[in-house]
């Protein structure tokens, strides 16, 4: 993946030295030729600039962005920095003003919305069921696009709604109003019903909003066993850096905005990282896994 602006470029010698034993070597855009090679894109987007009606500047521009197959990317950055409008862009909720999103090769505005939710899942944070509805029925939903629609319901879409049921963990909940539930539990129907879908990518954006701790490990536990068994391809919006880093494979950083790194977690994780986008004094440490020992926050003088 490639940014536009000269950010990493400032990084420290340490990560300079990393990326030198990699392969990668810095452009004067602060991207790095090669960053991207050799790998294989589900989701693709270049040339992007996103906004809003209200906004009189962009809110995200890149060069480039990456979803590469079969793997789990994550989105990480602070708040205001782009992360959900950027998958609005990738699952074509939000038509750029400039740039194409490619899914498998092919424009996704070329798909038409029945096609394009039989490939590609998309949990928002913006979810409002439709009136008074159980969570079963909402999780059928998720089946709208494999069925006409005078279609009945088949073996296929029981068996897909009853394994989304148990591995969003919301089976006990399934004759329960979703108006009624709590926040955690609406968050785990909805989960539910992407999983319903039975796409091979995802796009989650922050899947574990409402959580307890123990709900947001059973979430990603979920989405890596996706992953791994079915070979899903997951880009995921997570707010602990943490988290994303032991979680997913790749890690797209930004930054206000635009792309600030991309690569393998391992490698973009960094107290440079921290302090620049983070505006955070902390220790990273990867032995024997990533710890972060945050120290302080880095105030403007």
């Amino acid at each position: 993946m490639i940014g536009n602006d000269s950010k990493r470029a400032e990084s420290s010698s340490d990560a300079e030295s990393t990326r030198a034993e990699t392969g990668d070597v810095e452009r004067s855009d602060g991207g790095s030729a090669g960053d991207d090679a050799g790998v294989d894109s589900a989701v693709l987007a270049e040339d992007l600039s996103l906004s809003y009606a209200t906004d009189d500047e962009p809110v995200v521009e890149c060069d480039r962005i990456n979803v590469p197959e079969g793997e789990i990317t994550g989105l990480v950055g602070p708040n205001g920095s782009g992360k959900s409008t950027l998958l609005k862009a990738l699952s074509d909720h939000l038509a750029p003003d400039r740039g194409t999103v490619y899914l498998h090769g092919r424009a996704v505005q070329s798909y038409d919305q029945r096609e394009l939710a039989r490939e590609l899942g998309h949990l928002s944070q913006e979810n409002e069921s439709p009136g008074s509805i159980t969570v079963e029925e909402l999780v059928y939903h998720g089946r709208y696009p494999h069925r006409g629609f005078f279609e009945a319901v088949d073996d296929d879409d029981r068996e897909a709604v009853e394994r989304a049921l148990e591995l969003a963990g919301v089976e006990e909940l399934r004759e329960d109003d979703v108006a009624n539930l709590s926040g955690g539990q609406k968050q785990l129907a909805w989960i539910a019903m992407v999983l319903a879908q039975d796409t091979e990518v995802l796009l989650l954006d922050e899947p574990t909003t409402f959580l307890d701790l123990h709900h947001q490990l059973g979430v990603l536990e979920t989405v890596r066993r996706l992953n791994r068994e079915k070979g899903v391809t997951v880009a995921v919006v997570l707010h602990d850096i943490s988290q994303a880093a032991r979680f997913a494979d790749y890690l797209v950083a930004l930054d206000d905005g635009e792309i600030y790194d991309w690569g393998p977690s391992e490698e973009v994780v960094s107290e440079q990282l921290l302090a620049d986008v983070f505006e955070v004094d902390a220790a990273v440490s990867y032995e024997p896994d990533l710890q972060i020992l945050p120290k302080r926050a880095i105030r403007d003088t």
